[in-house]
């Protein structure tokens, strides 16, 4: 029970304490992000493991590790002049491209990053990387994998949760993780709901803006991701993300505030 009486200590002393930058929602987290970075180290090592990065020279490879690179110090930029460095404290950025021709990115807690070379057949241009690479690190600074890791533990029975987190059962730890993260599925289909979907489009469109990409091409790529799904999308209501009509329609209508930070 002495895990059991932490657990719920651990539950009191954060839910209600974490808010997102941007948006100002309150969210409801369980683990210290400092775990969740450590999971986030091992993890990012294994898939990396398993799929060799593009190497370095290679010219794309080089343009997302740039481009994530200056995303990356403006983002701290803007989280330093607002007083909230403390969401990058123990990031450890790094941002790697991975040969398959699934249309998909990433990043885990903690910055780490993966883009694969199926997106990039869709992005076509910087501006529309910026704004998949943007959403994505928006989703490690919403803390978005800790939200839906903590939703999934709070909703697990007692010592199911209790094992979780005290590592007694680190499969399963690390298979509620990858899905927390998104890893291993494609960007239309990541376990983030309809709420965090928009609000890292939405803060995303802002992170590309901040470092001088153009937010305007952000629906202009969903319209092309719409065209890539062959409309094989399923109805808003049956789904946990938006419609792509619906996400350009919200972009469309965000399109004026993300302007406000763009300095080409």
């Amino acid at each position: 029970m002495r895990g059991f009486h932490s657990y719920v200590l651990i539950i009191l002393l954060t839910i209600g304490c974490s808010s997102v930058p941007i948006t100002g929602r309150k969210q409801f987290v369980i683990f210290p992000e400092s775990t969740m970075i450590g999971m986030s180290i091992t993890n990012y090592q294994s898939f990396l493991s398993e799929n060799p990065p593009v190497s370095a020279n290679n010219p794309q490879a080089r343009m997302v590790r740039d481009m994530g690179e200056k995303m990356a110090a403006a983002v701290e930029k803007y989280l330093k002049d607002n007083g909230q460095s403390n969401l990058v404290e123990g990031f450890q950025w790094e941002f790697n491209l991975v040969d398959d021709p699934t249309v998909n990115a990433w990043c885990m807690p903690g910055g780490k990053v993966v883009v694969y070379t199926g997106i990039i057949e869709v992005t076509q241009n910087d501006n529309a990387l910026a704004v998949v690479m943007g959403h994505e690190i928006a989703h490690a600074i919403a803390r978005h994998g800790n939200e839906r890791m903590s939703q999934a533990a709070a909703a697990s029975i007692g010592q199911q949760a209790v094992g979780v987190w005290m590592n007694e059962n680190p499969t399963l730890a690390n298979t509620m993780f990858n899905q927390a993260v998104g890893v291993g599925t494609g960007l239309s289909m990541l376990a983030f709901g309809r709420n965090q979907e928009s609000e890292a489009d939405q803060m995303g469109l802002i992170f590309s803006a901040m470092a001088g990409y153009d937010p305007r091409e952000a629906p202009k790529f969903w319209e092309r991701m719409a065209a890539a799904s062959g409309g094989n999308q399923p109805p808003e209501f049956l789904s946990t993300h938006p419609s792509n009509e619906r996400r350009i329609a919200d972009l469309n209508a965000f399109m004026p505030e993300a302007m406000k930070y763009y300095r080409p």
